[in-house]
């Protein structure tokens, strides 16, 4: 790199570092912050980049790898289908109150129904990263609901592992019978892959595990690229490659490599949603304000109704229902990942731009709402009879 360049890149990472301290200042997600750095240093912005944009791109496709990696280490696969069993009921009026409006709304726009499945996506799954934030921050750990937001959050990821192999076929082949038939197969190799990752689980983390974290952090990230690459030959997106073989990992290997490799998330995922907005025209932006606040409304609605709804199956008293709804509102990393996917497919701006102006709504009102919707936890709430099973994010 020139002496030109490194001083570009060295310049915006350090403007996401202080939008980082921004952020954390006011207790809020750094993605709507990195959106609007993403719109002004890319084309049409007010300070666009001249030497640095093929190396935000290659960071950014390294970002949404590591996003999903170390999702999917959160979860091991046996750990997954005890979850699905516990709490499929709170899964699935999750999915069938808040796919459905993207969904809607895309055929709406005369997108056609591939784009307005992935629209369905973005307004299906909630951030767990800001959801996990807010839990932590507002000190709602151990209340009584978190159990029930935990457990829809493994769901819709959960979830997502099979939703982005079918739109990632349907999106090559279109929506034909043989298009149909290939994502029915993509299902099928997941649900696969799933059963057989419980079994072998044990196996594949004492391959990788390491007492050396330089010898385990080479491994863990080889293995990681490794599969989203082969995943990339099989016309699958590589970050669902990323995702599963995240699953695929679990015991000390897993622990260790979360905290080994989460720097390295934090960085190339600034570089993913910076890079996201560099797909964004801010001239075209404007026109979608109005869908997306609609759409925000309707689905702040839904997905509160669906948090509540979990809630009270769990058995959780009035004010645990009003948090639990209100911490799922916002949408973030995934619906941008989803949108990302959308981009780089080749379906156009369009998912994209609705995506963005969505998410920068929901990113910056759903921690609002869930501090001031239902007051703190009291020690005295009851707890919920049976505690659903999940792994703690």
């Amino acid at each position: 790199m020139t002496g030109v360049e490194l001083l570009e890149l060295g310049l915006v990472v350090l403007g996401l570092a202080v939008l980082a301290r921004l952020a954390g200042r006011f207790s809020m997600s750094t993605i709507p912050l990195y959106l609007l750095a993403g719109l002004a240093l890319g084309r049409g912005g007010v300070l666009p980049l001249v030497k640095t944009e093929a190396f935000v791109r290659t960071g950014a496709e390294l970002g949404l790898i590591l996003l999903l990696f170390l999702l999917g280490l959160e979860y091991g696969a046996s750990e997954l289908r005890a979850t699905v069993r516990s709490s499929w009921r709170a899964g699935l009026v999750d999915m069938l109150l808040d796919f459905p409006p993207g969904f809607l709304a895309g055929l709406a726009l005369g997108w056609g129904p591939v784009p307005a499945a992935f629209l369905g996506g973005v307004t299906y799954v909630s951030s767990s990263g800001i959801a996990a934030k807010l839990l932590h921050d507002l000190g709602r750990m151990g209340s009584p609901e978190t159990p029930v937001v935990l457990s829809i959050l493994v769901i819709e990821d959960l979830a997502m592992a099979l939703y982005l192999p079918v739109l990632a076929v349907l999106l090559a082949g279109g929506v034909t019978i043989g298009g149909v038939g290939t994502a029915i197969g993509a299902v099928a190799g997941v649900l696969v892959f799933l059963r057989v990752a419980a079994r072998v689980e044990v196996g594949v983390s004492r391959v990788v595990f390491s007492r050396s974290d330089e010898a385990l952090l080479l491994s863990i990230l080889g293995l990681a690229l490794v599969v989203a690459g082969i995943a990339q030959l099989g016309s699958v997106s590589a970050g669902v490659g990323a995702l599963l073989a995240g699953i695929a990992i679990s015991g000390p290997a897993a622990h260790a490599a979360r905290g080994l490799l989460a720097p390295l998330r934090d960085l190339f995922a600034a570089f993913f949603f910076v890079f996201v907005g560099f797909a964004i025209d801010p001239a075209g932006l404007p026109r979608f304000i109005v869908p997306a606040i609609v759409l925000a409304v309707i689905t702040g609605c839904t997905k509160f109704l669906a948090g509540w709804w979990s809630a009270r199956l769990a058995g959780v008293a009035r004010d645990g229902r009003i948090r639990a709804g209100a911490t799922l509102v916002a949408r973030g990393e995934f619906s941008i990942a989803i949108a990302g996917l959308a981009t780089t497919g080749g379906l156009g701006p369009d998912v994209a731009s609705l995506t963005v102006a969505y998410v920068l709504v929901l990113a910056v009102a759903g921690p609002i709402l869930a501090r001031v919707l239902g007051p703190r936890p009291r020690t005295a709430e009851p707890a919920p009879p049976e505690p659903v099973a999940i792994t703690a994010r």
